[in-house]
């Protein structure tokens, strides 16, 4: 997909329906100086846009956007269906989504909707015909926001109807079923598909395979919902394009890969977890993983400019370093700079979440960060034309995601329930972010000849076309790496015979009859000087050759990680899941023998994280300094942000950013200064 508005689009959530028309003016006075370019208007307006079922008032709307107008400030117009108003819940009690335990959650909050409901389904596409006939042409569109952050499972009875919708067309026949969830086991075999259920609180543990294909089926559920309102809009004639906003990084509900295909531009919301330097990689992890569903530039629609919110307390974020977030996530292919919110809100649930504005107001000098970053932006104008190609990171390394590793890992009882999905693949690009290699996120069955290494960390369930997939990749001449746990079960959730992987067995060498878990805190060294916690398969060689041997803990003796040749190619296999510091060094190696080296040489040796986007005339390094001392960055360029020559060296300080402009392919030379 390309996305190439005219500028980096900055601005946020704005909510004018929650203020007087005096603060409308100051509002726009502030969105001018701070060279605010555009918001997102009506996410959460459903009350005021549709005051009593069918009646629709867009007077306010009307008014803002034309005060927006005169200003030269563009919007996202969203579709305000994540929060349906409360004349709906009176009107349609049963569209209240039911928790897995049954009990049915009452208005009071966001996202009270069960997105199977005949009604609220009906209500969606109302609203966004009127809005689609309204606003469709509307010269200051920059693009439709469906919905909020899908993601409001449903277990209720319209959950469960569609369900078996879904499952009949997937398996046909009941007897398919049966036979694809194993329901022999606990004599839970369907004698008509009216007995199948969500999987909703139970005595002791769900079906595998039930508990997947209803993710599955919810991921689907929600996504026709969104095609729905899209194609609304669509029949008024409108041609802006269309997105809705992914939430990264702690839950996923999404399978983003086919959400992306129905999608213009691929969006997203991202918060950072955490304080401490972390942070960095996490910006890195979410720009590549949107950018990749994306297949090119994306939008960033929320961040939050102000704190970090990280277990019960939120953590204020400097000046500095708010710019530099954001910088980062443009670096990585971003064409925006967006915050949740404009805003800070005086009442309201999120009345302490961050904004561009905070309480203090437009004399703080918080909002003096503000209007510096939007001047920054300003001068960053040209790196939203991408190239010919589309790629705006050259990566080489690829690495496979796809939400049923997510899913699967969620099951319930697995050998070692603490092994997360999420925390192995951030660990895996972890991994090549301090070795300053760029990285791609890679769907399954997509052509991966452009990269020289693929890893697949902990894709627990491996289907037929997966398992093939690989082969080929490998058989054609590329270097895979397996990480456990990968390859344990087939696309039903069902335990391949034979010894572990044994979904993946016959193509890299070896195998484990069994599968060694380590107490929490405990680890296990390795012949090589890795150390290993959690999960440890004692591999017996096939016709693998081992690269490491267990050296104590349940598996002492034993080997831990092979290699084989299969065709053109090698495949490499983890039998244990390695601390962050060994995990480092082995990728770092794999990417050395296929001939994949840092990206800029000697950026990471003196503390800098440095990123080559690629524009369509030229090519952008975006440099943020992570270290102690000062270095110097030498290139036959402009840094973007003073206007200085490159040539004879850029001094840059701990902390610093820089935004050189080169000749596409141009050496950076990195020194200490």
């Amino acid at each position: 997909m390309t996305y190439a508005p005219d500028a980096l689009l900055y601005g946020g959530d704005y909510n004018p329906e929650q203020w007087p028309r005096e603060t409308w003016r100051e509002d726009i006075d502030l969105m001018r100086r701070a060279k605010v370019n555009t918001v997102t208007l009506g996410v959460f307006s459903w009350a005021l846009l549709e005051p009593r079922e069918g009646e629709y008032d867009t007077s306010w709307l009307d008014e803002i956007i034309a005060l927006l107008d005169e200003a030269g400030i563009g919007f996202f117009l969203a579709t305000p269906t994540a929060s349906p108003p409360p004349w709906f819940t009176q009107a349609h009690p049963d569209a209240m989504p039911v928790r897995a335990d049954g009990v049915v959650l009452s208005h009071g909050s966001r996202d009270t909707y069960a997105v199977s409901a005949p009604a609220y389904r009906a209500a969606a596409r109302r609203i966004a015909r009127v809005l689609g006939e309204r606003y469709g042409a509307h010269p200051r569109l920059r693009g439709w926001h469906i919905h909020n952050e899908y993601g409001t499972l449903d277990y209720g009875p319209h959950a469960a109807r569609a369900f078996r919708i879904w499952l009949r067309a997937r398996y046909g026949t009941l007897d398919a079923l049966n036979e694809a969830w194993y329901t022999a086991f606990w004599s839970q075999r369907y004698g008509a598909w009216e007995e199948v259920l969500p999987p909703r609180a139970t005595q002791y543990l769900h079906n595998p395979a039930l508990a997947v294909d209803f993710r599955r089926f919810s991921s689907d559920e929600m996504r026709a919902a969104f095609v729905e309102q899209r194609d609304e809009i669509r029949a008024t004639g409108s041609t802006a394009p269309f997105t809705t906003n992914f939430m990264l990084p702690t839950w996923n509900h999404l399978e983003q890969w086919s959400w992306a295909d129905v999608q213009d531009v691929v969006s997203i919301d991202h918060y950072l977890d955490t304080t401490g330097p972390d942070g960095h990689t996490h910006i890195a992890y979410g720009s590549d993983l949107t950018r990749s569903w994306a297949g090119g530039p994306w939008v960033l629609m929320e961040q939050n400019g102000r704190g970090i919110r990280v277990g019960d307390r939120t953590h204020a974020k400097s000046p500095a370093r708010m710019i530099q977030d954001s910088l980062g996530y443009i670096a990585r292919g971003a064409q925006s700079s967006l915050f949740f919110q404009w805003r800070a809100g005086s009442g309201g649930s999120e009345q302490w979440h961050g904004a561009l504005v905070p309480h203090a107001g437009g004399g703080s000098k918080a909002f003096r960060t503000v209007v510096e970053l939007g001047e920054i932006l300003e001068r960053l104008h040209e790196v939203v034309e991408p190239p010919q190609d589309g790629r705006l990171v050259d990566a080489r390394v690829g690495i496979v995601w796809h939400a049923d590793g997510w899913w699967s890992l969620e099951t319930p009882h697995l050998p070692n329930d603490a092994v997360s999905y999420s925390d192995e693949v951030r660990a895996t690009h972890r991994s090549f972010w301090r070795a300053g290699i760029a990285t791609d996120f890679v769907r399954p069955g997509a052509d991966a000849s452009r990269y020289r290494l693929l890893v697949v960390p902990a894709l627990y369930a491996v289907d037929d076309a997966t398992q093939d997939w690989l082969r080929r990749y490998v058989e054609t001449g590329g270097r895979l790496v397996v990480l456990a746990p990968s390859g344990l079960v087939d696309g039903r959730q069902r335990v391949g015979g034979g010894a572990y992987p044994a979904r993946l067995r016959a193509l890299v060498g070896a195998g484990a009859e069994e599968i060694g878990v380590l107490a929490a805190g405990d680890t296990a060294a390795l012949d090589d000087g890795s150390r290993a916690s959690d999960w440890v398969e004692p591999l017996v060689l096939d016709d693998a050759t081992a690269l490491a041997r267990y050296v104590d803990g349940p598996a002492a003796g034993a080997v831990a990680t092979t290699i084989a040749e299969r065709g053109e190619g090698v495949v490499v296999y983890v039998g244990a899941r390695l601390l962050q510091e060994s995990r480092d060094a082995l990728l770092a190696a794999q990417a050395g023998a296929a001939g994949v080296s840092e990206d800029i040489p000697g950026a990471r040796a003196h503390g800098l994280d440095a990123v080559r986007r690629r524009g369509a005339a030229a090519d952008f390094v975006f440099v943020f300094h992570h270290g102690g001392g000062p270095v110097a960055i030498t290139a036959e360029g402009v840094e973007l942000l003073t206007g200085d020559d490159a040539s004879h060296g850029l001094v840059l300080g701990p902390g610093g950013t820089a935004v050189v402009r080169v000749a596409s392919g141009a050496r950076i030379g990195i020194s200490a200064a």
